[in-house]
């Protein structure tokens, strides 16, 4: 009942892997492993967020590249606890989303399974969105199954906040229903300012933002965009959001300095999450983050002013490692698939009914 979970999200920044025990339908962590990506592939994969030239033969060598550190992230699992492939029963490899279209009846993770159960001599099971889209859902978010499996407590209002690249929440309510959906922006267009004023991939800790100011104009014409008023079940990603939708804001602020903007940015991602969060989850005392969202001061401080009278603070208070949980989330995902259970809630998605989620491919 061991399975492994990789997890390359909208920041691009690596992959994520989570070794997992399963015994007993409980869920135990036994490791964890990260491979950060180098600047090449995370350039590669940026340019397949949009139409381009050769795209076919780009995204297929791209996904080979993505695979090998998938791979590697494997073997570190497995050197690090000691066991053999042979002890895993499978992978649940989520891919790296390049294009996500539920309302055109698509969502594409770039991915190789075939060449990734050839290089790790075990089952793997991937594209775990597509069939909830087929179904009618929007194949996002998923996560929000997996947070009712392990943070549920009966009675009690909880609301789990995932900032990755595209921010989401789940909230799960004290009379044991779920609603989550895609927020709007997490750390994709904080990660992207950074990247090109200050030549890094990210702000870390976000420092940068703390030595600036907020620029109220800024953020009331970017909470404008239509998408956060609109009702769920939703999703979003890089699609919506990228550089060409925040230089269109930017347009009408010529003269707004680099640091004040990416205060505005951290605010933005903080505001969009905390509307959410009141709209469907006032009820929670806490909201628990996870994702590299949980790793920015600047942020979750933001975040907390956001939402005075709740009390913001990482999942590592319930117990796991906010850069953990979406690795565990689609090891989670992998053993429903073996089990042949349904790994969506249509509730959350807007899919037609309950579906198993993913495509074998054998070792």
């Amino acid at each position: 009942m061991l399975y492994i979970g990789l997890m390359s999200g909208t920041s691009l920044d690596g992959v994520d892997g989570a070794l997992v025990d399963f015994s007993d339908e409980g869920t135990r962590s036994l490791g964890d492993a990260y491979i950060a990506f180098p600047a090449s592939l995370r350039a590669d994969l940026m340019a397949l967020q949009s139409a381009g030239q050769n795209e076919i033969e780009r995204e297929a060598l791209a996904a080979n590249q993505l695979v090998r550190h998938y791979a590697d992230c494997v073997a570190m699992l497995l050197s690090n606890a000691g066991i053999g492939a042979d002890a895993i029963a499978a992978i649940g490899a989520h891919g790296q989303t390049i294009r996500h279209r539920p309302e055109l009846g698509f969502t594409r993770q770039l991915n190789n399974p075939a060449l990734l159960a050839e290089l790790t001599g075990i089952d793997v099971i991937a594209d775990l969105r597509s069939r909830d889209v087929a179904a009618g859902g929007q194949g996002a978010p998923l996560v929000p199954a997996f947070h009712q499996a392990i943070f549920n407590l009966p009675g009690h209002t909880r609301v789990l906040a995932n900032i990755g690249g595209i921010g989401n929440i789940s909230v799960l309510h004290a009379d044991g229903t779920v609603t989550g959906y895609d927020t709007g922006p997490g750390n994709a267009l904080m990660d992207g300012w950074a990247l090109r004023h200050l030549g890094q991939p990210y702000d870390a800790n976000g420092a940068w933002a703390a030595t600036g100011q907020l620029i109220p104009a800024l953020l009331a014409e970017l909470l404008n965009e239509p998408y956060f008023a609109l009702p769920a079940p939703k999703s979003t990603g890089r699609d919506l959001f990228h550089a060409e939708w925040l230089q269109g804001k930017l347009a009408s602020h010529p003269h707004a300095k680099p640091a004040d903007v990416q205060a505005t940015l951290t605010r933005l991602t903080a505001a969009s999450l905390a509307q959410a969060i009141v709209r469907d989850g006032a009820q929670a005392e806490t909201v628990y983050v996870c994702g590299g969202g949980a790793q920015n001061a600047s942020l979750m401080a933001a975040l907390a002013a956001e939402l005075p009278g709740m009390t913001v603070e990482s999942t590592q208070a319930l117990g796991v490692a906010p850069s953990q949980v979406e690795a565990l989330a689609f090891a989670w995902l992998a053993w429903r698939f073996t089990q042949r259970k349904p790994g969506n809630l249509p509730a959350v998605t807007g899919a037609q009914g309950l579906r198993v989620l993913g495509a074998l491919y054998p070792r």
